[in-house]
């Protein structure tokens, strides 16, 4: 018998599991997959936006607990530990003013609104009638699409009531979303891009002028697949604004404006004690190598909520080595690396292993190679004797995991609470109903 455990219940440690469940070179196999929060999923159910319930397809059979244990008293419990625990925090713009009140990671709105325990006490009043979002990948659109998004398009989803409300509330009326580089270097999928041209009464503006800024802009034809897609949708964009509406008087003005603003760089948060009033941009051009230099030029773009998204960044896991360049953990196809040596047993996938790269799919070939390398080992593992049963060793080490029962009275507990609230599902936002409702399973 082959004792695993999977530390992180989101993409990667799910299909680390599917990985080393489905193969049939060691038949005589378990694993268990341990979180610390008392739900599953990780990033499907904290870091997909509540209207992307497609994506969130991924949430099948996984058991919740809560490790808390370092990777020595893991070893002692299970024969391999894989590391599947993301990247946890935020990059920083190292800018003056970054820390001003209304200047938020994106991280912190996005764990508000998708109802992340830890973010119980985090509250967003909405009150500006200016956002700006800095940065161009996916998560910098789901953001803005939140922004942008009516409360009764959100009502249908898991959101819950108190973000809702807030978003209800919102007198959000501009949004904008600025990158320092061009259109054809952002992060984004087209998908997610086509997404905020489908919004209700909000238009998308984009400055044709900072597109041709960009080299690539005005020959893309060798660009990736993905990147002359987002060029073209970018471009009709343009196209529009330049044209203006056809009738330009209030009555043709949608109720928000998305603004897609490219090459500026910020240099400084704008504001004081009671909070920010702008963000300092300095204009950028391409420098021919594929980067951007400053001009010295600088623009001040007007807002009230500011929120970063430059983004994530891996943490040092205890017990295991760290590179503080990368924030991840170093390793050779999943085997973690101490020194330029294997640490027997132990083992990373997603992002701690290869930084916060790619899409949810991503995860899987990345899960794959580390199944491949922990299987290649299992001679090796097999050897060692470890507890005759994790979970009674678990409780032994003062844990109280939260089994798959606990999690199911969880997912009741959910719908219950959105029926009586006329919605469907919607999520618990705290530990206490969480855990109370994981109990309530006897």
């Amino acid at each position: 018998m082959l004792r695993v455990a999977v530390i992180g219940s989101g993409p990667s440690g799910v299909y680390t599991a599917q990985s080393l469940i489905e193969q049939q070179a060691v038949p005589d196999i378990e694993v268990y997959v341990l979180d610390r929060l008392p739900c599953p999923y990780g990033l499907v159910r904290y870091g997909v936006a509540p209207d992307h319930e497609k994506i969130k397809s991924l949430q099948n059979n996984v058991e919740a607990g809560a490790p808390g244990l370092g990777v020595e008293e893991l070893r002692e419990i299970f024969d391999a530990v894989v590391f599947c625990v993301g990247a946890a925090t935020d990059r920083h713009l190292g800018i003056p003013g970054e820390e001003l009140p209304g200047s938020h990671p994106a991280t912190e709105f996005v764990a508000w609104y998708s109802a992340h325990p830890d973010a119980a006490a985090v509250r967003f009043t909405l009150a500006a009638r200016s956002a700006v979002v800095i940065g161009v990948g996916n998560v910098a659109v789901d953001v803005v699409r939140m922004l942008a998004r009516g409360a009764a398009e959100l009502a249908a989803t898991d959101m819950p009531q108190g973000p809702l409300g807030a978003l209800a509330d919102s007198r959000v009326e501009d949004v904008w979303m600025v990158g320092r580089r061009g259109p054809s270097q952002a992060k984004f999928t087209t998908k997610e891009l086509r997404e905020l041209g489908s919004l209700p009464d909000t238009e998308v503006c984009v400055r044709p002028e900072e597109l041709a800024l960009d080299p690539a802009y005005r020959d893309p034809g060798e660009l990736p697949a993905v990147a002359r897609r987002n060029v073209a949708v970018l471009r009709g964009w343009a196209e529009q604004t330049a044209a203006g509406p056809a009738d330009a008087g209030p009555a043709a003005r949608a109720r928000r404006r998305i603004h897609l603003r490219f090459f500026l760089r910020p240099a400084e948060v704008l504001g004081d004690a009671s909070g920010v009033r702008a963000v300092r941009f300095e204009r950028t051009a391409p420098d021919g190598r594929g980067g951007v230099t400053g001009t010295g030029e600088f623009e001040d773009i007007q807002g009230q909520l500011v929120l970063r998204s430059v983004g994530y960044r891996g943490t040092p896991q205890p017990g295991l080595p760290f590179d503080e360049a990368t924030g991840t953990v170093p390793h050779l196809a999943g085997r973690v690396l101490r020194d330029g040596a294997p640490l027997p047993g132990v083992y990373v996938a997603g992002w701690i292993k290869r930084g916060p790269t790619g899409v949810i799919g991503t995860n899987r070939p990345c899960a794959k190679e580390t199944a491949s390398s922990l299987l290649a080992d299992a001679p090796m593992l097999a050897e060692r004797h470890t507890a005759d049963d994790p979970v009674a060793a678990l409780a032994r080490a003062g844990q109280r995991p939260v089994p798959w029962p606990g999690w199911l009275a969880i997912e009741a507990a959910e719908a219950a609470w959105g029926h009586g609230l006329g919605r469907g599902t919607v999520k618990l936002p705290d530990w206490a109903g969480l855990l109370a409702a994981a109990q309530a399973n006897g």
